[in-house]
């Protein structure tokens, strides 16, 4: 059986490890983090086509047990004023209804799927070279240790350190123009005409802001918010009630909700910077692949990344089930499965890019500054299919 090492024990790395496990690899995954990695306060949206992705992994009834779902999304503007209310995906169906959820919950369910298939996850196992040979691939990590396989899976994320050793001289991740808060309370009261399923987006005059509401009563928020980025220091040594005092004043103006849920939030806010990568990067070598964010990162405006990063695992796993048993083709089933995945990726990145810009460079956010509702069309459904091969000389239509 073909070994795959798989660098990166998160999202999308535990996903890849499903799909290539599925299709007949002898896979292990290596993961930095001496634990369950990073992001454990972060929460985001599974879209459909993610949750189709988990189907084909056979993993979309465990996620769906986890956290909510969201069937309709609303957009207000800053009077409060609503300028649309649309259902959201294959709402309709339980396994691929859009899910709210944490991010760590989502990534620990997917580790206890890689564990239960017998698939191995070395925690602590830090990248620093990787070395492509005519025969395999090697990768040495900072405890001294190293591992070969037949194959590289790079997924570990914006921060790519697979991709650093692919192409050194790539640009790395660039600052999107927005630093995005984003917390949690459950002592904000609902509006009266909030329902448990309903994400809120309000293009509001200081702030991009969205809000839901768990069954619970629980609201989960972020606000994405144009200036300069937050130095290294600003984001080790700022508190929660600190950042609140900074967003307060841009949302108070607004005759919406957003102010009343950031000033009952306490100590469950926290603030990252928005980043991405320059589009057209190098994605593979010879014996060396990558997915994810660690490919094709987008700033967080179009929801899209965990679920970019699923449907790569399946077209990956496809690929390279495709050209099984012959070794000799696996080169042409990494450029196959760039060939698939790099127009719809790209085309996300340059979506959430625009709609990154326009809260950085005017007040007034266009008419599509929502998450718009990624196309679920044919075309996607017949990749990710897993009994449909793929087709051989592009993305179909």
């Amino acid at each position: 059986m073909a070994e795959i090492m798989v660098i990166g024990g998160g999202i999308a790395g535990t996903a890849a490890a499903l799909g290539l496990h599925k299709a007949g690899f002898d896979v292990t995954v290596h993961e930095a983090h001496p634990d369950s990695g990073a992001d454990g306060g972060a929460f985001l949206s599974l879209a459909s086509n993610g949750m189709r992705a988990l189907a084909e992994l056979d993993a979309a009834a465990a996620v769906a047990e986890l956290g909510f779902p969201l069937a309709t999304m609303r957009v207000l503007d800053e009077a409060g004023a609503q300028l649309a209310d649309v259902p959201l995906g294959e709402h309709d169906q339980v396994l691929t209804s859009y899910r709210c959820l944490r991010r760590a919950e989502l990534a620990e369910c997917l580790r206890r799927l890689v564990r239960d298939r017998g698939i191995p996850i070395r925690h602590g196992a830090r990248l620093v070279g990787l070395t492509e040979g005519p025969s395999g691939v090697t990768a040495t990590f900072a405890d001294g240790s190293s591992a070969t396989a037949e194959l590289a899976v790079g997924a570990d994320g914006l921060n790519s350190a697979v991709r650093g050793q692919l192409d050194p001289g790539a640009p790395g991740p660039e600052y999107a123009g927005q630093r995005v808060f984003y917390g949690y309370t459950a002592d904000a009261p609902a509006p009266s005409e909030e329902c448990a399923d309903r994400i809120t987006m309000v293009r509001g005059s200081g702030a991009a802001f969205g809000y839901a509401y768990s069954p619970a009563g629980e609201a989960y928020w972020f606000a994405r918010v144009p200036g300069p980025p937050a130095s290294a220091a600003e984001l080790a040594g700022t508190g929660p009630a600190q950042w609140r005092e900074q967003l307060l004043p841009l949302l108070r103006p607004d005759r919406t909700p957003t102010a009343d849920i950031v000033a009952a939030t306490t100590d469950r806010l926290m603030v990252t910077n928005a980043q991405h990568l320059p589009a057209g990067g190098n994605w593979r070598g010879t014996r060396t692949v990558l997915v994810g964010d660690a490919a094709h990162a987008a700033s967080p405006a179009t929801g899209q990344g965990a679920s970019m990063a699923l449907e790569d695992a399946v077209v990956l796993a496809k690929a390279l089930r495709d050209a099984l048993p012959d070794a000799d083709a696996r080169p042409a089933a990494l450029e196959r499965y760039e060939r698939l995945r790099r127009p719809r990726a790209e085309q996300n990145m340059e979506t959430s890019a625009k709609l990154t810009a326009s809260r950085t460079t005017t007040t007034a956010a266009p008419r599509d500054s929502a998450h718009p509702a990624p196309r679920v069309d044919d075309g996607l459904l017949r990749l990710l299919d897993w009994h449909t091969p793929l087709p051989e000389d592009g993305p179909e239509a």
